[in-house]
């Protein structure tokens, strides 16, 4: 086998490696938009959010959502990603609060 082969053969096994690192990695993010409105009836789209972590809302929380991502997202009343009665809004659905209810504050991607 010649040098040059070998060599062709190492790069292209060290740019696998990196790449298959690379996909796994912390930037992994939600293909899609994320559109919200807000208790004042403003609309804000967030574009490819992060899949980690918990996302808080305006300051107003969200009134109604529209998951235009590739995955489902979980709503949350509190803006730490916690407490009773979260809703599940799948991939490409929306979803809107009860009246009388408290508005979404947060929250987290379905990975």
């Amino acid at each position: 086998m010649s040098v040059h082969r070998r060599l062709g053969i190492a790069a292209g096994a060290a740019l696998l490696t990196l790449g298959v690192a690379g996909c796994s990695g912390l930037g992994r993010s939600a293909v899609g938009t994320i559109t919200y409105e807000t208790g004042n009836e403003v609309a804000v789209t967030v574009t490819s959010p992060s899949v980690r972590g918990c996302h808080r809302l305006a300051p107003a929380g969200a009134t109604s959502i529209e998951n235009r991502t590739l995955v489902d997202i979980i709503m949350y009343p509190t803006r730490d990603c916690r407490g009773s009665e979260p809703i599940y809004v799948p991939t490409r659905s929306a979803d809107s609060i009860v009246p009388g209810t408290a508005p979404w504050r947060s929250y987290t991607v379905v990975h």
